[in-house]
């Protein structure tokens, strides 16, 4: 058996004992290095430490940090509010209300699982006792926070920018249009839903108690504004703009909203780690399971196989979108992004996809692996939360997967979705 086919049955061996995917990753290594033998197994740390070795991923713990600051230091609160105030008076407004908040803590965090475990744990109850279905309230705050890696900051597009070294700016702002068009659609099945079962309205907001809500929410929705102008206009970059969110949701939590203490930043801190770790450990084990697909040159084997068998960029692209939502069913995006990219990014080039296009149908199609089961991780923390039944929030999840499949074959098939807002704002 080659090398290649040692890692590969270890791997699924390991997957298939349960073991955690990053040491699965760094031990299918190091058994195919040992099955080999003339190569020097120094190889596997070396290459571990490698996948960690880049400037830009200290964006990830810092926009995880971000995240947790903005939801202890009061700004999610005022930006659920003012979601309320926009939404609540129509039927089914609180669903809809959670599809906005969503959005627009997409632009702070860039993390689904962060998103939904801090909004869920204040809208699903909410929803609940309105008298929303426990199962519909989990299962539309896991697909609605899904946009949250989608809309830009996007640990997402950050690791996919590492591994591919386009542009994180140029990936941010191809994302735009597809995280709003994402977004749209959760609040269009929201509110068919809400109609259909004839859930509740809430209590209309006046002129005078929206804008008091905009004024409370003001540095939250700054805060995206920010950071987007000032990676534009150059006054810093993207790994800078992450400090700059930390910095930022600091001030607004303690001196404006006075809602951070000692004991909060702590808890920040601590959870943010956490988050950093199982992103970080992934990519370290992922990057040496790439370095074997290169050394056995597996990419250029499977270019010259698809490049033989499909004829078309058409059939090509409907290829990758059922492998990419077949992979992320059952892989987090983390290690299907560091296991696939270096395999299909060669043959896109090939077809003459513009790389920045394949990016968004590869992110995009690889999240909705967070609300698809039987892994389903933002399904499992919205069910956690309501304390329903998996398979009930499974089964309310399916309009929701529908309507985000619907997105995917849009952004695949129409790519001036991805690429007319890069070309028009520019980007390095």
């Amino acid at each position: 058996m080659t090398m290649l086919g040692v890692l590969a049955v270890s791997l699924t061996v390991l997957l298939l004992l349960a073991v955690p995917v990053a040491f699965a990753l760094v031990l299918s290594a190091t058994i195919a290095v040992l099955s080999v033998g003339d190569i020097d197994l120094m190889i596997v740390p070396q290459q571990v430490y490698q996948g960690l070795d880049s400037f830009l991923l200290l964006a990830i713990p810092l926009f995880l940090l971000a995240g947790e600051l903005m939801s202890l230091g009061g700004m999610t609160d005022r930006l659920l509010g003012f979601s309320n105030a926009l939404f609540g008076r129509f039927r089914g407004g609180l669903a809809m209300s959670n599809v906005a908040s969503a959005t627009l803590m997409a632009g702070i965090s860039g993390s689904a699982v962060a998103d939904t475990s801090a909004l869920g744990k204040v809208l699903i109850p909410s929803m609940i006792k309105a008298g929303y279905d426990r199962g519909f309230a989990a299962a539309l705050t896991a697909a609605a926070n899904v946009v949250g890696p989608i809309i830009p900051p996007s640990i997402t597009f950050l690791v996919i920018s590492v591994l591919t070294n386009l542009s994180p700016l140029k990936l941010f702002m191809s994302a735009v249009i597809p995280g709003l068009m994402y977004a749209t659609a959760m609040m269009l099945v929201a509110l068919i839903v809400s109609r259909r079962r004839n859930y509740p309205t809430a209590e209309r907001v006046g002129a005078a108690g929206m804008w008091h809500a905009f004024v409370r929410a003001i540095w939250a929705l700054a805060m995206p504004v920010l950071l987007i102008v000032g990676i534009r206009t150059g006054v810093f970059n993207v790994t800078e703009s992450s400090a700059v969110a930390v910095a930022y949701a600091l001030f607004v939590g303690l001196f404006v909203h006075r809602e951070l203490d000692l004991r909060k930043l702590w808890q920040a801190l601590v959870a943010s780690a956490r988050g950093t770790a199982v992103i970080m450990i992934i990519l370290g084990g992922a990057q040496i399971v790439s370095w074997f697909l290169a050394y056995e040159q597996a990419p250029q084997r499977i270019s010259e196989w698809m490049l033989g068998s499909i004829g078309s960029p058409v059939m090509f692209l409907l290829v990758v979108n059922v492998l990419l939502l077949l992979v992320g069913t059952f892989m987090e995006n983390g290690p299907a992004l560091v296991l696939l990219c270096p395999v299909l990014y060669p043959v896109a080039a090939k077809f003459g996809i513009d790389p920045y296009h394949f990016s968004m149908i590869v992110g995009i199609n690889l999240l909705i692996g967070l609300i698809t089961p039987p892994v389903a991780i933002c399904l499992s923390i919205g069910a956690l939360i309501a304390k329903a039944p998996s398979d009930e929030v499974n089964r309310e999840a399916i309009p929701f997967l529908g309507a985000a499949i619907g997105v995917v074959l849009l952004v695949t098939y129409v790519p001036a979705l991805s690429t007319w807002l890069p070309a028009v704002v520019g980007g390095r």
